[in-house]
């Protein structure tokens, strides 16, 4: 039997392991340079969600041998792209929205990771409890993102950088301890059924 590609797997992971830095970097830059223009601001996570949802897509669609890091990232990664067109095409109140909008998602990226930890934990990942804790601490600065947008604008740019940097981490780890690529992973007995059921119609 033809062993299953890895090349997406390996794209989805480099591509995961790259945007969560590049996160986490901004995270830091927004913290130590508050004063940052809102419209660069805008421009900067509005394209890093969109990047960051094309990498989810890919890895939604890689089968990785787990599939616990990308089983909710077709919805997720649809929603990153929906969030971040928006963000860069919208001016108005443009750090509020940008606030609520990215906030609404780090919110929904932990939840989406507790219950990534919790089928971790059945795998038999030990570090499953780590993933938890952050995802609960990143869906909190998520929650704190949306609810502290009226705060000014430098201290909401402090929030902003914290929970990049909170949401660079939860997916940095999340990727390195749950997405594991195998050479020589064989395709879903699924797959091969439905293909060899396929064959059959074709001759009867």
């Amino acid at each position: 039997m033809k062993t299953r590609c890895v090349a997406p797997m390996l794209v989805a992971k480099i591509g995961y392991i790259v945007m969560s830095i590049l996160y986490c970097a901004a995270g830091v830059l927004f913290i130590a340079l508050p004063q940052l223009s809102a419209s660069l601001i805008g421009i900067c996570i509005g394209i890093a969600m969109i990047a960051f949802g094309a990498v989810k897509l890919v890895g939604y669609f890689s089968k990785d041998l787990y599939r616990l890091a990308f089983q909710y990232d077709l919805e997720f990664g649809i929603l990153l792209i929906v969030l971040g067109v928006i963000v860069l095409f919208n001016n108005e109140r443009l750090m509020n929205f940008i606030c609520i909008v990215l906030g609404i998602a780090i919110l929904l990226d932990g939840l989406f990771k507790i219950r990534i930890a919790v089928d971790s934990k059945t795998f038999g990942i030990s570090t499953w409890w780590l993933i938890l804790a952050l995802a609960i601490i990143t869906a909190g600065v998520g929650v704190a993102l949306i609810a502290d947008c009226a705060v000014g604008a430098e201290l909401l740019t402090v929030l902003l950088g914290a929970s990049l940097l909170c949401e660079g981490v939860l997916n940095l780890y999340t990727v390195i301890s749950t997405v594991l690529i195998v050479k020589n992973q064989m395709p879903d007995v699924i797959e091969a059924e439905s293909v060899e059921c396929e064959r059959k119609d074709r001759w009867e």
